[in-house]
């Protein structure tokens, strides 16, 4: 059993930056594909982000594309979103997720969640 806990979240203006943290529990961090998730109000769940377990490939959500950037410290369990040039509609809770069995874009691959962490930006 993996525990996830996110942290960072807050209200920000537009074009500020956030940087999002997931820590994980156990010895198994470094051997999980990590993702990030959001659900903005009345919307879907979606991807936002996602990296393999050595941190050498990544994926991103077109709309975040260029200003989101997903990490990983495998030393500290520890999974990062840094956020840039934040928009409106960047406004969700996000959620990190760890475990993808086959397709790391699809939430429902996922065997991991943490409780999710809210941010907010205001135009």
């Amino acid at each position: 059993q993996v525990q996830l806990v996110e942290s960072g979240g807050g209200l920000v203006q537009a074009g500020d930056s956030l940087r999002l943290s997931c820590a994980a529990s156990g010895r198994t961090f470094s051997t999980y594909i990590m993702g990030w998730f959001r659900q903005a109000p009345g919307k879907e769940r979606e991807f936002v982000a996602a990296i393999n377990q050595i941190g050498g490939s990544t994926s991103y959500a077109d709309s975040v594309k260029g200003r989101f950037a997903i990490s990983r410290d495998n030393a500290k369990n520890t999974v990062y979103l840094q956020m840039n040039r934040l928009k409106p509609e960047d406004t969700a809770v996000y959620w990190c997720a760890a475990r993808s069995l086959y397709d790391w874009r699809s939430a429902s691959s996922y065997d991991y969640w943490g409780q999710g962490t809210q941010v907010t930006v205001s135009s």
